[in-house]
């Protein structure tokens, strides 16, 4: 495995970490091994993009390590909490309080205004949002003057920054970006993709993104590349143009180099 030099710096904490993870399909000839013994960290006030062919297990990652799927074997914790040994219900709780998801859909409610939609989790759980943090997620989306309109009334752009400031504004530990800007034009992806940046570099989020995009890739502290259910690169401070040489060779060649 190549991997670049990391970031200078002093050593930050670990937001997630996924040991030896591994998430089986099927028995026998049917068997399918989406995840093969996976080990990996994604460390807080960063942004990884995490990339691969189709089938390559990316999105299979992403969803075990923010407890949206269960896995075979291995180990996944969030924090200080193992998920493997969470009930249903405390699953759901460590779900709605230390993890946000952005997905590529949007997922709002049509019944309700942006500022509704934002706070939604938060409403839920019946907690109070922070006022001075939910102004300040607002400030960053660019959300201020579009607040009291239905997700009908918002252009795709717009609706995928209220998903955004909706992953924030609780203040999770960590938040799961699957495609967030598939469903955009170039334009309103550089926009939320600015915006994920920002949160990490001024707020101190850490993002965990699946992108198929080297543009979307490029926002990234660090991209790690998955091929056949397994992790076989990783790249720090990455360009597009890097990135997208990476993706050829797996195109090219149907394995790692």
């Amino acid at each position: 495995m190549t991997t670049t030099t990391p970031f200078a710096g002093p050593a930050t904490a670990v937001a997630a970490r996924a040991s030896d993870l591994s998430k089986v399909y099927g028995q026998g000839e049917t068997q399918v091994v989406a995840l093969d013994r996976v080990s990996v960290d994604f460390r807080q006030a960063e942004l990884t993009a995490i990339m691969g062919p189709s089938g390559s297990g990316k999105s299979t990652l992403m969803h075990c390590v923010a407890g949206l799927d269960s896995f075979s074997s291995g180990s996944v914790r969030i924090g200080d909490t193992e998920l493997g040994s969470l009930k249903d219900k405390q699953l759901t709780k460590l779900r709605r309080d230390k993890i946000g998801f952005i997905f590529q859909a949007f997922n709002l409610l049509p019944t309700l205004t942006a500022l509704e939609n934002i706070t939604l989790p938060m409403d839920i759980a019946g907690r109070k949002a922070d006022k001075q943090w939910l102004n300040s997620v607002i400030g960053m989306v660019g959300l201020a003057d579009r607040l009291s309109h239905r997700p009908t009334q918002l252009s795709g752009g717009q609706q995928q920054r209220v998903a955004v400031a909706r992953a924030l504004a609780s203040k999770p530990e960590i938040i799961f970006g699957d495609e967030p800007t598939g469903n955009l034009d170039s334009r309103s992806g550089a926009e939320v993709l600015g915006f994920l940046r920002n949160s990490v570099r001024e707020l101190g989020q850490t993002v965990v993104m699946v992108t198929h995009d080297p543009v979307a890739a490029a926002y990234a502290d660090r991209v790690v590349f998955l091929a056949d259910g397994r992790i076989v690169d990783e790249v720090y401070g990455p360009t597009a143009d890097s990135v997208l040489d990476r993706m050829k060779q797996f195109d090219a060649k149907g394995r790692t180099s």
